[in-house]
């Protein structure tokens, strides 16, 4: 084992990437997932000692730290990680057959993480001492998930607030109407209409959208699309054809053709 008056400095585990892919849903609500990583440990074979007979000898060039130190001018030393030990402050006079004398092995291993609510397509969660385990009583490193969200059939994203395109009918936009709207994993919303209302046009139901850091939920952004039909009945044609023949004399173009001449 280590000399008198030499003690072996403890080593910081090693910090591990991980990715997860979540769903649109989960993305907004939070979620906790599995995640299996493979990591250094310490070696089971020898304890992680690096030795077979589990006694490895300090390291004579670091004195066990680990760590040399080489001037570089001006009265400055820089420090590296002892290249005799590679840093680990021991040396395995009888190296065991598992981890080479490294005291350190893969392993595998498979953790429950909660990811939380809000979280974005590509952001990266770091979440402390989740990582490999520490060497001789240091502390464990973090684990670092870079998330993954797929994309939803009816819903996106906007920051803290989700969006939505709800198509209306030319009667609902031109006299007004009160539309239901979906809301994500919660009940529909009824938002007025004013008459007159263009499509394009972007309403807001408060509160619907996805949750803030301090626990407060973002705005549903309601877009309107006027839906014209592929098809027509006779009646509704002939609707049509007298609505055409009452507003003949209103040209919806003519100021585009206005401002093009004086640009």
């Amino acid at each position: 084992g280590p000399g008198a008056g030499t003690r072996t400095q403890p080593r910081r585990g090693q910090d591990i990437e991980s990715e997860v892919t979540l769903s649109f849903t989960e993305a907004v609500d939070g979620a906790t997932v599995p995640l299996r990583m493979s990591s250094q440990a310490p070696c089971k074979a020898c304890s992680g000692t690096g030795d077979k007979n589990g006694t490895p000898r300090v390291c004579p060039t670091c004195v066990g730290t680990g760590q040399v130190s080489r001037g570089s001018g001006g009265g400055f030393s820089l420090t590296d990680p002892c290249a005799d030990c590679k840093g680990r402050g021991l040396i395995a006079e009888n190296p065991c057959e598992v981890c080479k004398g490294s005291g350190r092995a893969r392993s595998s291993r498979t953790m429950q993480v909660r990811i939380p609510a809000g979280v974005s397509d590509g952001q990266r969660i770091r979440l402390r001492g989740k990582g490999a385990p520490g060497e001789r009583g240091g502390p464990a490193g973090d684990l670092y998930v870079v998330v993954h969200v797929d994309s939803h059939p009816v819903f996106g994203r906007r920051d803290d607030n989700l969006t939505v395109t709800v198509p209306v009918t030319f009667a609902e936009a031109a006299l007004g109407a009160e539309i239901k709207v979906p809301t994500l994993n919660g009940p529909a919303v009824t938002l007025k209409l004013p008459p007159g209302t263009p499509g394009g046009r972007t309403m807001r139901a408060r509160g619907k959208g996805a949750v803030r850091k301090d626990g407060t939920r973002g705005d549903l952004l309601v877009t309107v699309e006027v839906a014209v039909p592929a098809q027509l009945s006779d009646k509704a044609r002939e609707a049509l054809e007298m609505y055409r023949e009452a507003t003949e004399s209103e040209d919806p173009r003519s100021a585009l053709f206005e401002s093009a001449k004086g640009a």
